[in-house]
């Protein structure tokens, strides 16, 4: 039954069938459109509420639970629902597995249309909660008030906020006071560098003023129980800026690596900017299999440390390597799957267009002590191309682990026309590695197929696939 609530509709008990894209559920109204709804877990039946119309679906959400999911569970997380961060907690993880498989499945079935043979079984992370090694959170000088806080009759003051962005808000910050995703001391440096800023009269900052001093706080952890905690200022104010740093020094002697930025520009990424190291070293040190990998404030690393080991060595495995093979891993990165894969490959070549990742890879491998190991900076439809192979040999295996935008049709036409007897394709976007898979159909056959989830809690899912020559 629907009836219509001004401009908008309720449609009453509705059954929830399915988990969609960017963690949202989905339903289907009366009509045979389809419902996008936050918060739910298929297997519900709720009453809805549409927040827009589209031409062919709905958003909108749940206002009444008639009949829980049997797959629901409590979220742990009392910022749950405010906070988009972990959109399927109130999901049992088994059931979260489900849909990450499925989802996989389906994209490489309906997208790809190629042959596949029986998925191997999603490998669920052992850590379901605090498993992040990085966190970032932003400063405002107005919380967000929830929206049970708005409706409650107590007084509402907006006072500061050092927290996550309210999905699809750039300037609204939900205040955040324990996190479930990173180890301690994570959550106590945030709660205590809020308590300390406030007590010295701080300013946070206002994004749509453009103003205040404190801007963000990113906080790195390694399994080595290292630690890197940098803050970013709008502005410089050298007391203020020395009072909390020092007080997070002697707060949190802990931490191995304390730096700034001092960034006024108009968006808060530091990539450009000039980050300077207060105390310790400017970088921590994160171990895998004996190996020693350097992180510093600007380098990228999988973010689930324990769960990367774990695709790694899948990766490997699917390599299927003997020692005698040349080996090329298309964006390297900081080169820790070439590092990681080296010690069973007569010489791995990796490429990468970030120079900094590139320097932080050569470190690495001299602090290894690896020396089959070569590094190359350059725009992988660029660099990758006869002459390169003709410079450094034809490979044996390509090791593939692009951005979620997939592979550049010119980087797949290269690895058809050299035509390696096996390629290991790495994504963190099934769909896009579909439409590549799909590309490679002519030559290769899908041989095997693993998901992987690096981040429960979170609908992303990332999948290991070998191809070899048909």
């Amino acid at each position: 039954m629907a009836r219509k609530k001004t401009d908008r509709i309720v449609f009453e008990n509705v059954e929830v069938l399915d988990a969609g894209a960017k963690g949202v559920s989905v339903a289907k109204a009366p009509d045979g459109k389809i419902i996008f709804l936050p918060n739910v877990v298929p297997g519900d039946v709720v009453d809805v509420q549409t927040t827009k119309k589209r031409k062919a679906y709905f958003e909108g959400k749940a206002t009444v639970i008639h009949k829980f999911s049997e797959h629901r569970v409590d979220p742990i997380c009392e910022h749950f629902g405010a906070c988009g961060g972990c959109k399927w907690q109130n999901m049992s993880y088994d059931r979260q597995l489900f849909y990450k498989h499925q989802e996989v499945y389906n994209n490489l079935k309906r997208i790809g249309k190629i042959e596949l043979p029986e998925f191997e079984p999603i490998l669920g992370s052992k850590e379901q909660f605090f498993y992040r090694n990085k966190m970032e959170f932003s400063f405002s000088n107005a919380r967000w008030l929830t929206e049970d806080e708005v409706k409650s009759d107590a007084e509402l003051v907006r006072e500061n906020a050092l927290g996550f962005h309210i999905p699809k808000m750039w300037d609204k910050i939900l205040d955040i006071k324990k996190c479930h995703l990173q180890q301690d001391p994570s959550n106590a440096i945030r709660n205590e560098i809020r308590t300390f800023a406030n007590a010295n009269n701080m300013e946070f900052y206002n994004p749509r003023e453009a103003s205040g001093f404190l801007r963000t706080l990113m906080i790195r952890t390694a399994s080595t129980g290292e630690i890197m905690v940098l803050i970013q200022f709008f502005k410089e104010d050298k007391k203020q800026r020395e009072l909390l740093l020092d007080f997070l020094m002697e707060r949190f002697p802990e931490i191995t690596s304390l730096q700034y930025v001092i960034n006024g520009k108009a968006n808060d990424t530091i990539y450009d900017q000039d980050v300077k190291l207060y105390k310790g070293r400017d970088y921590i040190l994160e171990e895998m299999e004996g190996l020693k990998f350097s992180i510093n404030a600007k380098s990228f690393y999988q973010t689930n440390s324990e769960q990367a080991y774990e695709l790694y060595a899948i990766t490997r495995d699917f390599a299927g390597l003997t020692g005698e093979e040349l080996v090329y891993d298309l964006y390297t990165g900081t080169g820790t799957i070439a590092q990681f894969v080296s010690k069973k490959a007569k010489k791995v070549v990796g490429v990468e267009a970030v120079p900094e990742a590139i320097a932080d890879a050569k470190v690495n491998a001299e602090r290894n002590n690896i020396t089959n190991c070569d590094f190359f900076v350059g725009d992988m439809k660029n660099v990758f191309n006869d002459e390169f192979i003709a410079q450094h040999g034809h490979p044996d295996v390509i090791i593939t682990d692009p951005p979620r935008d997939g592979m550049h049709k010119d980087v797949v036409e290269q690895i058809l026309k050299i035509a390696p007897k096996r390629v290991v394709y790495v994504s963190c976007n099934s769909a896009t590695q579909a439409r590549d898979l799909a590309l490679m159909d002519e030559l290769y056959q899908v041989v095997r197929v693993r998901p992987v989830d690096m981040f429960p809690q979170t609908h992303h899912v990332e999948n290991v696939v070998l191809l070899e020559l048909k």
